[in-house]
């Protein structure tokens, strides 16, 4: 049987999903236990027990100058502002997707406007978003929906224009106005892919609010990892990595979920 009609079974499968993390975590434990014996002061490479300690002292125990505990408080601080930045993102590129990709006139107008702004790497203005918006929340989600929504409203205005003409015309040929139209054809069509485009903004949309919270912050994931560089505290840095890649795991699993059970007719919804 040729390589490219050989499909895995099911516990192979999942054997295979778990290679890549066994031999990840292999690789980086031996590497830690090499260093630590030639070196038991070192900070790069951290062993599992000295994060297990930094997880409970900074998840279970309660700082001594605020009460609080910091990873709970970074977790909520980070995924508001991640959260707040994705709704406005989407319901902008969802608005704009609608208008270039069912109004000719408006895509001849805005489409290479749109173009232009998805070119300008975000993080180059971030300091004139400080500057208009200050250094409080509003300039973090503001970088976050600027870094994404330009992409967005492409992505969406792709899957509009990807819509066969006859549906179009078979619409408009039963008496379908052109607002009916985009509300019974298009709609339905680009809700889905809303879904999904937001999943493949996700990691982005992450760096954006890391660098947000790292410049200009004090509280928020981004902003603790910046905050203990100082002191090389690696015991500190990975488990927060790790933390935000679960987050945003955990994230991009509910909206595939979410997308399989609003959308089953969705062609997409397995990825």
């Amino acid at each position: 049987m040729r390589l490219i009609n050989r499909h895995p079974s099911r516990a192979s499968t999942l054997l295979l999903v778990l290679l890549p993390f066994i031999v990840l975590f292999a690789v980086y434990f031996t590497g830690s236990a090499i260093s630590l014996q030639a070196n038991p002061d070192d900070k790069l490479l951290p062993s599992a027990g000295k994060m297990v300690e930094t997880i409970k002292l900074y998840a279970l125990t309660e700082d001594k100058r605020t009460g609080e505990r910091l990873l709970l408080v970074d977790r909520q601080a980070s995924l508001k502002r991640l959260g707040a930045g994705l709704v406005i993102s989407a319901a902008i590129a969802l608005a704009m997707g609608i208008l270039l990709g069912s109004i000719p006139v408006a895509a001849a107008t805005l489409s290479p406007f749109v173009t232009v702004i998805s070119m300008i790497p975000p993080l180059a203005i971030l300091p004139i978003l400080f500057i208009v918006f200050g250094l409080e929340e509003l300039s973090k989600i503001m970088l976050i929906v600027i870094g994404i929504t330009p992409i967005m409203i492409r992505d969406l205005q792709q899957r509009a224009n990807e819509i066969p003409k006859e549906v179009l015309v078979k619409a408009q040929t039963l008496g379908g106005t052109s607002w009916t139209v985009i509300l019974r054809v298009i709609l339905p069509q680009l809700l889905p892919r809303l879904l999904v485009t937001i999943r493949l903004s996700l990691g982005s949309a992450w760096l954006f609010l890391i660098a947000a919270e790292a410049i200009a912050s004090t509280d928020g994931l981004g902003y603790r990892i910046f905050l203990v560089r100082r002191y090389m505290a690696m015991d500190v840095i990975l488990p927060y990595i790790m933390w935000i890649t679960l987050l945003a795991w955990l994230m991009d699993e509910v909206l595939r979920r979410l997308t399989k059970w609003a959308f089953p007719w969705y062609g997409e919804t397995t990825q």
